[in-house]
């Protein structure tokens, strides 16, 4: 398996390049941002001391205990990913549509027949279904000339040094997916020809080209959830959840050179196809306490997510034209890499929320959420690889982020109208990135007897620089990306 470097792994961020398990990888699994119910992202999710809806079950447990009756709801959702990019002063944008399904669930009330005027325990819940907690389905175009160096210089600097003979007969080997395809595409070529270790590019030093790279990724995380959920004399909630989180992710990205000044080569395309998936479980505690009438706290803390079955798949596809004919009378070239597979673990970060509510009588109330994770302590790990230069650039990469979320809900006879925003800090340290996450959400309900409906709309924005390659022999000034986020959610349900 071809390991990425390490000072690429701690780089490169956003739109990932493939071929290998990185540091990128870790963050792009372990950083959350639950999208469940409409009510829950009116107020952008600052439920931790409400409760009474399915997408606590993903946030704070605690939140099933309030359910006085047993309901079932269901929230399709579309959502419009856009990126605008900046290179060297080229921009470039590109979006993509998605319908997905929020979130849909039972939960099942249980009233205990204990005495109103005596403390005890008044109800038992639970709930089971599913909670969307992240989404990967993003098309970036990033385009820009550069006048200082190729992507193929970095492939001449790792093939120095070896034999042309160990490249071009490595087809399933260690370099089957960059040397070996570029050995056969022509794009490394021998740098004097009585020697058989040493190489150069058809790019000449200071050549102008144009760099484009697409990327069209597509996939989400989602999590089952089993919760149970008691109250105490309508005083104290506690709840617990299990959680089966799973990952879908799949990744085409298309890199081209091309208006390459003074050299033969027309230009070259490296396509890397990538498809992850995974499944995990985890556990998470909680609790809401009414302080009075009008306060309510709250607190959660999620372990780590545990996946031990995850699993990548990858190939590459190299391509290339020249404008003179070889002796055969060929101008292109193209050489398609086995497909790679390798399985391995990955363990996210641990979580802890605290939150609190104030209820302003019938017409309405003000939420706030606090949530601390450190994503230096996310870990990649197999039996027969180590991944600690992975794990020490996630170390020295990431920090803990904190994460604020504020709501609010008013109610007027049958309608409620919400409203809130959240604000994600850089899980990176050192000022090696930002990719810090700015949110605004509205919303309106209608709860009539037996049924509800729920519409909100969602807004995001982050930011994230990503470098083409960035090795000791050649680097590139880094992409900049604004990414946004645009979410409509409905959500239809039904007390039992």
């Amino acid at each position: 398996m071809k390991k990425i470097s390490f000072i690429t792994a701690i780089l490169l961020t956003a739109a990932q390049t493939v071929l290998s398990q990185t540091s990128s990888d870790a963050l792009r699994y372990s950083r959350i941002d639950i999208g469940g119910s409409a009510r829950y992202m009116g107020l952008s999710g600052a439920f931790g001391a409400l409760g009474a809806d399915f997408t606590t079950t993903s946030a704070n447990p605690a939140g099933i205990a309030l359910f006085k009756s047993s309901e079932l709801s269901i929230t399709p959702a579309v959502n419009v990913g856009s990126v605008a990019s900046m290179y060297n002063g080229t921009s470039g944008f590109d979006q993509r549509s998605v319908f997905y399904l929020g979130n849909a669930g039972v939960v099942l009330a249980s009233n205990l027949k204990t005495d109103p005027k005596k403390q005890g325990w008044r109800n038992v819940n639970f709930a089971t279904g599913i909670n969307r907690i992240n989404n990967f389905n993003f098309s970036y175009e990033m385009t820009g000339t550069n006048t200082t160096n190729s992507l193929l210089d970095t492939y001449v600097a790792e093939a120095n040094g070896i034999n042309y003979k160990d490249i071009e007969n490595d087809i399933y080997g260690d370099y089957a997916f960059d040397l070996y395809p570029a050995w056969w595409t022509y794009l490394l070529d021998f740098a004097n020809p009585t020697t058989v270790n040493e190489y150069i590019s058809p790019i000449a030093p200071g050549s102008s080209k144009l760099q484009t790279k697409n990327v069209d990724a597509t996939g989400s995380m989602n999590e089952y959830v089993f919760s149970l959920g008691a109250n105490y004399n309508d005083r104290l909630y506690l709840g617990m959840t299990f959680g089966i989180p799973f990952i879908r992710y799949y990744e085409t990205a298309i890199y081209t050179e091309e208006n390459i000044t003074g050299s033969d080569l027309k230009y070259f395309r490296i396509i890397d196809q990538l498809e992850t998936s995974g499944t995990g479980f985890n556990f998470k505690l909680g609790f809401i306490y009414r302080a009075s009438d009008w306060l309510r706290l709250g607190a959660s803390f999620h372990t780590p997510s545990w996946f031990n079955s995850m699993k990548d798949n990858w190939k590459v596809t190299m391509s290339s034209e020249f404008y003179t004919p070889d002796p055969d009378g060929f101008t292109r070239y193209k050489e398609t890499s086995p497909t790679g597979s390798y399985t391995y673990r990955l363990q996210t970060p641990m979580r802890a929320q605290g939150s609190m509510a104030f209820i302003i009588g019938n017409v309405g109330l003000v939420s706030a959420e606090y949530e601390f994770a450190d994503y230096a302590s996310a870990r990649l790990d197999a039996s027969d690889y180590s991944f600690s230069d992975e794990n020490r650039a996630i170390r020295n990469s990431y920090t803990g982020s904190h994460n604020v979320r504020i709501g609010t809900e008013w109610r007027y006879n049958i309608f409620s109208f919400r409203a809130g925003g959240k604000y994600f800090t850089t899980p990176y340290k050192s000022n090696i990135n930002d990719a810090s996450k700015l949110g605004f959400s509205a919303g309106a309900g209608l709860r009539q007897g037996w049924f509800f409906m729920d519409l909100a709309y969602a807004f995001s924005q982050s930011g994230s620089d990503y470098y083409f390659y960035n090795t000791p022999a050649a680097a590139t000034n880094p992409v900049s990306n604004n990414i946004r986020s645009h979410s409509v959610l409905l959500t239809v349900g039904a007390k039992l």
